[in-house]
């Protein structure tokens, strides 16, 4: 169902971890991922984070979870982080009955936002599971250019979940920010 009313954004806090985790892995693994539309289900099983991954990205230097929210409900979150003079966005989840509505857009646009004037990057970096064309699509729609760089997916590293098929791999995409103002 389409929402009428952007969300308020916050970085997070250790207090927001057990909700972190429980919105990501419903947004990413099995049946209730299922019931959006950026699920990852029928590419990974196993977890996609745990508190202690979660606590060390809060505890990273130039790093932050970025967190949207509605009426003290958390709806969709992101991990930015500065990596010289880009940022890399990550962990990018949306309750999968939300999905759609326009939270996730609004969040990514937070996330640039952030990076650009927090850090001064000049542009936000991340990467996508090739075979998620829907997903490279929609980010494609967003600004994001595919690079042609591909990094190997760690197969062995069940951190990452546990690929339910031998070809996966990430591919960079790109987007330049605008200017400081």
């Amino acid at each position: 169902m389409p929402t009428t009313s952007l969300p308020a954004f916050r970085t997070a806090t250790a207090a927001d971890i057990p909700a972190i985790v429980t919105l990501v892995e419903s947004a990413y693994r099995g049946d209730s991922g299922r019931l959006g539309w950026t699920t990852e289900s029928d590419l990974l099983d196993g977890r996609r984070t745990d508190a202690e991954g979660v606590a060390a990205l809060l505890d990273q230097a130039d790093s932050v979870i970025l967190l949207a929210e509605r009426d003290g409900e958390l709806l969709a979150c992101c991990h930015v982080e500065r990596q010289q003079e880009a940022g890399y966005f990550g962990m990018f989840a949306v309750n999968p009955l939300l999905q759609n509505g326009g939270i996730g857009k609004a969040l990514l646009a937070e996330a640039e936002r952030y990076a650009r004037e927090q850090w001064q990057c000049l542009a936000m970096r991340m990467t996508v599971i090739e075979q998620r064309a829907e997903l490279i699509e929609w980010y494609e729609r967003r600004g994001y250019q595919r690079t042609g760089e591909y990094r190997p997916f760690p197969y062995g590293d069940e951190r990452f979940g546990i690929p339910r098929r031998d070809d996966l791999r990430f591919e960079w995409m790109v987007k330049t920010l605008g200017c400081v103002a």
